[in-house]
């Protein structure tokens, strides 16, 4: 298969990036075509090399990643945040600058890949330990606030998926867990974006959070 997502990885850690090239260079789908040791070298190398996915670390030397995902806003480049730290100014603030997704170091190299593949797809993909946290936090200051309903009613299963998402799991799990084919599970979940007029995965579970699908917090 020929490499179809372009990916530049954004660490002042060589080991770091050389561990991350490893994991996603073993894809058939992804190739890593630059690296930068600070936010100036990735802003740089990001429109010289015109990436598809820049994986990038939050902390970094002139430059942090949050800076650099502001300054390639209005690229095609999509910008994944992968980071040690979880703190919620660091996860708001990359997804305020138009992050697709804030991947932890520890999250395993499943979810670091899935991430990739999503943000290439137009999606955003949080880790899990973060999104529940994030979701809660949002909720409860949304209390007392009614979430918008959505264009048309969801199905049975349209609302199996929504509660999934909202707890963090991924289009595999998911499937696993419903005995149905990942390609079902996609469609499911662009289905139900178009019902909350919505255009990713965290924005569904921000839904199903503000609308008390989740059950008590």
């Amino acid at each position: 298969m020929t490499p179809s997502i372009r990916v530049l990885l954004a660490d002042d850690q060589a080991m770091i990036r050389a561990s991350l090239r490893i994991i996603l260079e073993d894809q058939p789908d992804i190739v890593v075509v630059a690296e930068a040791g600070d936010g100036d070298e990735a802003i740089e190398q990001a429109r010289r090399t015109h990436p598809d996915v820049c994986l990038v670390d939050v902390q970094m030397p002139r430059l942090d990643g949050i800076e650099v995902a502001r300054a390639l806003a209005a690229a095609p480049t999509r910008v994944v945040m992968v980071t040690t730290f979880d703190l919620d100014e660091y996860v708001h603030g990359a997804l305020h600058c138009g992050a697709a997704g804030f991947v932890l170091k520890d999250a395993g190299p499943a979810l670091l890949v899935e991430a990739v593949r999503a943000a290439h797809a137009g999606d955003a993909l949080i880790s899990p330990s973060i999104t529940l946290r994030l979701l809660r936090r949002l909720a409860d200051r949304g209390a007392g606030i009614a979430a918008r309903a959505p264009a048309q009613p969801l199905t049975a299963r349209e609302t199996e998926i929504v509660r999934a998402v909202a707890r963090g799991c991924s289009n595999q799990e998911i499937a696993d867990d419903l005995f149905i084919a990942v390609s079902t599970v996609k469609g499911h979940v662009a289905g139900v974006q178009a019902k909350l007029g919505v255009r990713n995965r965290v924005e569904i579970a921000a839904w199903a959070w503000e609308s008390r699908m989740m059950g008590g917090r």
